[in-house]
């Protein structure tokens, strides 16, 4: 999943990051309303999570604008204030779930997850399944099979696919890989994108006759059945 925390917490938002990271998602971060509306309207998120008392635009207010524009993206909602009124209001403002800090991980990875499968059922994306030709990844469960055969991918790998499938038929550059998967700026001696790259080519497309990952010389990669 591609989810977008809005979070002025430095270390509350680094501990959410690295933990939903670990997990297989690929995740933005903004650090106040203002910027967090632009990127939930700019971006394609699964799912947002928001804390409730931000800079610049209080969560709430940032749910009810998006809302307002017509932008359903599940939401759940972050804060301290915890109180039965105070949840009411979280949820009649647009948020679909509301978890009160602190929090275990584990719980809030279970309320994402379910938001997930909720959102858009017609969607196969957000029900949980990305498909490219022959190749499926089912994102609740990160597994991966191609013409029903299981491949097995490193976290890493999974991230790196995802974001690939995520826009099949589109050219991907070394920059975007490196900003959105690697969370690095562009640096042009590295060559991580082309090992990863190679090591996920010799998984997804080594045994099958049909090659889905190309790369388009001195221009990027990109995931699809056709040159």
């Amino acid at each position: 999943m591609h989810i977008l925390i809005v979070e002025d917490d430095r270390e509350a938002a680094a501990y959410l990051r690295k933990g939903l990271t670990e997990s297989g998602h690929a995740v933005d971060w903004a650090a106040d309303g203002d910027a967090g509306l632009y990127q939930a309207i700019e971006g394609a998120y699964d799912v947002l999570v928001i804390d409730r008392m931000l800079p610049r635009r209080d969560g709430l207010s940032l749910v009810r604008m998006l809302r307002a524009d017509g932008r359903t993206t599940p939401v759940l909602v972050l804060s301290a204030l915890g109180q039965v009124d105070q949840r009411v209001e979280g949820l009649r403002a647009g948020g679909d779930d509301y978890l009160v800090k602190p929090y275990a991980f584990s719980e809030l990875l279970a309320r994402i997850d379910a938001l997930a499968r909720r959102a858009r059922p017609g969607d196969t994306a957000a029900s949980g399944v990305l498909k490219v030709a022959d190749l499926e990844l089912d994102l609740e469960r990160r597994r991966v099979t191609r013409a029903g055969q299981l491949i097995r991918l490193q976290p890493r790998e999974l991230r790196l696919l995802e974001y690939l499938m995520r826009r099949t038929g589109r050219i991907v550059t070394r920059t975007m890989l490196l900003e959105q998967v690697w969370d690095l700026a562009f640096d042009p001696q590295t060559n991580v994108i082309d090992s990863q790259i190679s090591r996920l080519r010799g998984k997804i497309d080594r045994d099958f006759d049909k090659p889905l990952l190309h790369t388009l010389r001195g221009i990027g990669y990109r995931l699809g059945d056709e040159v």
